[in-house]
C-alpha cells in the first residue's frame, strides 16, 4: 500500500492556512455558520504554521496573514450568526410573509410588520435611513 504524498508545514510557507482562512472568509458572507467553523480550523492550522514556520526560522508572512484573516472570518461570522438567532423568530415570519405576498402592496405590509417587530425585539424605533428589505 502506498501512503499520500505529504508535505510539511516548512515546505508549504503557511499556504494552506492562508486557503482555509480566504475560503472560510468567502463562506462567512454565503453561509456564516460554515465560515465560522472554517474559520476556527483556519485559525488553528495557521496558528500551527506560524508555530512551525518560527521554529524552523522561515518566513511567516502568509501563517500570520491567514491567523488575522480567520480571526476577522471568525468576528463576522459569530456576530452574524448572533443576530440571526437573535432575531429568528421575525425573520422566519417574515420570509413566510414574503412567500404568501403577491402583490406589492402585500410585500410592502410584511416589510413593515418585520419592521414593527425588530423594533418591538429592540425595544428603539427603527431609524429611517436604514433600509430593511423589500
Amino acid at each position: 500500500m502506498t501512503t499520500p504524498l505529504q508535505a510539511s508545514a516548512p515546505e508549504l510557507g503557511g499556504r494552506r492556512a492562508l486557503t482555509l482562512a480566504l475560503m472560510a472568509l468567502i463562506f462567512t458572507f454565503m453561509l456564516p455558520a460554515a465560515g465560522l467553523a472554517l474559520s476556527v480550523f483556519g485559525l488553528a492550522i495557521a496558528v500551527r504554521d506560524a508555530r512551525t514556520l518560527r521554529r524552523t526560522r522561515q518566513r511567516t508572512g502568509m501563517a500570520i496573514s491567514a491567523t488575522v484573516i480567520s480571526g476577522v472570518a471568525f468576528l463576522l461570522g459569530a456576530a452574524t450568526t448572533i443576530v440571526q438567532l437573535y432575531f429568528s423568530s421575525e425573520l422566519t415570519a417574515y420570509t413566510e410573509c414574503r412567500k404568501g405576498a403577491g402583490t406589492v402592496t402585500a410585500q410592502q405590509e410584511c416589510t413593515d410588520q418585520l419592521r414593527q417587530g425588530l423594533e418591538n425585539k429592540l425595544g428603539i424605533p427603527w431609524p429611517a435611513d436604514i433600509p430593511l428589505p423589500g
